[in-house]
C-alpha cells in the first residue's frame, strides 16, 4: 500500500488515482479515505486526479499514541502533498477533515488553488463566552466516556442515528451505510479517536480562516445534528476573505454519502467556476 513516513515516524496511507487537476480529500472523524468513495470515483471519471489519505491513527495509517491534534493533522497532510509534489490543488474536507483543510491551507496556500469544507467543524465547536452557540464541553466529554466504555457500540449508535439523520421521523436507514461507517471507525485506533474528540471540538480555527485568500466553498446543512449549522458554516463563510456559503435543508452531517449526487454536482460547479 502506498504510504509516506512523517518526520516523527508515522506511516500515512494514501490513495492517488488518475491524472490531471488534483483534488485532495480529508475525511471526518473517526473514518478513513474510504469515506470519499462516491466523490473520488465521480471526479476520477471526469478526468481529475484524486488523492485521499487516512489520518494518523485512522484507517490504514499507523496507530500512534500521540500527535492527535490539528497541528499534526495539517503537517501530515502537508507531507503527503509535498511527497506527491501537488501544486494548484483543490482541497476538500468533511467535518474534522474540514478543520484539517482550513489549518493546512492557512499555512500552505502557495500549493492551493481552491478549497471546500463540508459539514465542517470550524470556526469552533465547543461553547465559550465568545462562541455562545457552540455545544457545552460536557457533550464532548461524554463522547470520550462512551468511546472508552464501548467503542463498537458507540460507533454503531452514531451511524444508525444522528450522523445520517436516520433517527429522524420517516427516515429509511441503510444497513450497508451504517456498517461501512462502523467498519471504517473500527479500523482505526481507540487512542487516536479518543484524543481526536478534543482536536475537533476545542480547536479554534478563527485566525486560520482569516488568513486564507483562495476561494473557499462552505457547504453545510441546517439539519446537521453533529456540527451545528448556527455555530459553523455561516460563521466560517463570514471569516473567509473569499468564502461562499451553500446551505442545504434536511441533509444530514454525512451528506457526501447519502446526498452524493447533489454534493458532487455542487463541488464540480465550484471547481469549474
Amino acid at each position: 500500500m502506498p504510504t509516506i513516513t512523517t518526520k516523527d515516524g508515522v506511516e500515512i496511507f494514501y490513495k492517488d488515482w488518475g491524472r490531471g487537476q488534483p483534488i485532495v480529500f480529508s475525511h471526518g472523524w473517526p473514518l478513513s479515505a474510504d469515506d470519499w468513495d462516491a466523490q473520488m470515483l465521480f471526479f476520477l471519471n471526469l478526468g481529475f486526479r484524486v488523492i485521499a489519505h487516512d489520518r494518523r491513527g485512522h484507517g490504514r495509517s499507523t496507530q500512534t499514541g500521540d500527535g492527535h491534534d490539528m497541528d499534526h493533522y495539517a503537517a501530515d497532510l502537508a507531507a503527503v502533498t509535498a511527497h506527491l509534489d501537488l501544486k494548484n490543488a483543490i482541497h476538500v474536507g468533511h467535518s474534522t477533515g474540514g478543520g484539517e483543510v482550513v489549518h493546512y491551507v492557512a499555512g500552505h496556500e502557495s500549493r492551493v488553488l481552491k478549497a471546500a469544507i463540508i459539514s465542517a467543524v470550524p470556526p469552533l465547536m465547543v461553547k465559550t463566552d465568545a462562541n455562545p452557540n457552540g455545544l457545552p464541553k460536557k457533550v464532548f466529554d461524554d463522547f470520550q466516556v462512551a468511546l472508552a466504555a464501548n467503542r463498537s457500540g458507540f460507533y454503531r449508535d452514531i451511524a444508525a442515528g444522528p450522523f445520517y439523520n436516520y433517527n429522524r421521523p420517516g427516515a429509511k436507514p441503510s444497513e450497508a451505510t451504517i456498517q461501512n461507517w462502523w467498519r471504517q471507525g473500527m479500523m482505526g485506533g481507540a487512542k487516536a479517536h479518543y484524543d481526536g474528540i478534543v482536536a475537533f471540538s476545542q480547536t479554534d480555527f478563527t485566525e486560520d480562516l482569516k488568513k486564507i485568500t483562495v476561494p473557499v466553498l462552505v457547504m453545510h446543512s441546517e439539519d446537521d445534528q453533529i456540527v451545528s449549522y448556527v455555530a459553523a458554516g455561516p460563521l466560517s463563510a463570514k471569516l473567509l476573505k473569499h468564502g461562499t456559503l451553500k446551505t442545504y435543508k434536511g441533509f444530514p452531517h454525512g451528506m457526501p454519502t447519502t446526498e452524493a449526487a447533489t454534493i458532487n454536482a455542487d463541488l464540480l460547479a465550484f471547481i469549474r467556476g
